[in-house]
């Protein structure tokens, strides 16, 4: 085990608990009725999948991850960050004068999927819902934040938690002793655009409610996933290092789905 690649995401998980500002909920808002009549229903869904629902990994083989050394205790940090957006969404819908919702069809087959395929299919999805999601807060921040300032604050907790959530998943990857050339990349990117699509079913009225575009969330999430892939070949190409034999934030031969 590489005791710094380990402290340091362990540290990131606990340091990212401090500085926390609560939103002002009871700050009026500036947006109009017809915006809020698409977006609350959206904020409902995104609370349910952040932490309403499992709010953690369910693949059948999930134990043959959880069971190397310390992963449960990175995954239990990862997934209390989730339950903590779940709550602000919570806390919006709730000012909205919204509906909570205890189930989706969407999020239901997401599930069932997660857990039929595996926990390596499982984390690289959830890598994958990461960055479309990122873009959903961005396009609310830009489009809804100036008229909102708690949709402000809410999207900015909840990009700099998915940001760090991003980064710690490209630190997993480029531990695997994969390749991540153009066949890898195709792949990546189909699941992703699979991803953005069926989120931009359920929520792109919202964003659309609130001036974003189709162009402009595909735009986000394609440079979004183009970044990542940069990244990581950056990673993985860099001088040869003991992290890539690291146990923990690795996923290789852990489960089907690769």
């Amino acid at each position: 085990m590489h005791k710094l690649t380990l402290n340091r995401w362990l540290t990131h998980f606990q340091k990212n608990q401090a500085d926390r500002s609560e939103p002002d909920w009871q700050e009026p808002t500036r947006l109009g009725d017809e915006e809020l009549r698409e977006l609350v229903p959206s904020l409902a869904q995104f609370e349910l999948g952040d932490g309403g629902g499992p709010a953690y990994l369910i693949a059948w083989n999930r134990e043959k991850f959880l069971t190397q050394d310390h992963a449960r205790r990175l995954v239990d940090l990862w997934f209390k960050e989730e339950e903590e957006h779940s709550r602000l969404l919570g806390q919006a819908v709730r000012k909205f004068k919204g509906k909570h919702i205890v189930s989706h069809w969407s999020f239901s087959v997401f599930c069932k999927v997660r857990q039929i395929m595996g926990v390596s299919f499982e984390l690289r999805t959830l890598l994958l819902t990461e960055i479309v999601s990122n873009a959903y807060y961005q396009l609310m921040l830009k489009h809804g934040g100036p008229r909102d300032a708690s949709i402000a604050q809410m999207c900015r907790l909840i990009i700099r938690d998915e940001t760090g959530h991003i980064a710690f998943h490209k630190d997993r990857l480029s531990l695997s002793h994969k390749s991540f050339g153009m066949i890898w990349a195709g792949l990546f990117n189909l699941m992703g655009l699979a991803a953005g699509t069926m989120l931009w079913i359920n929520h792109g009225r919202a964003i659309r409610a609130l001036g974003g575009t189709t162009a402009e969330f595909y735009d986000a999430i394609w440079q979004a996933m183009d970044r990542f892939i940069q990244g990581l070949r950056r990673k993985t190409n860099g001088p040869p290092s003991a992290l890539r034999d690291h146990p923990v934030l690795c996923d290789q031969n852990h489960g089907a789905g690769r």
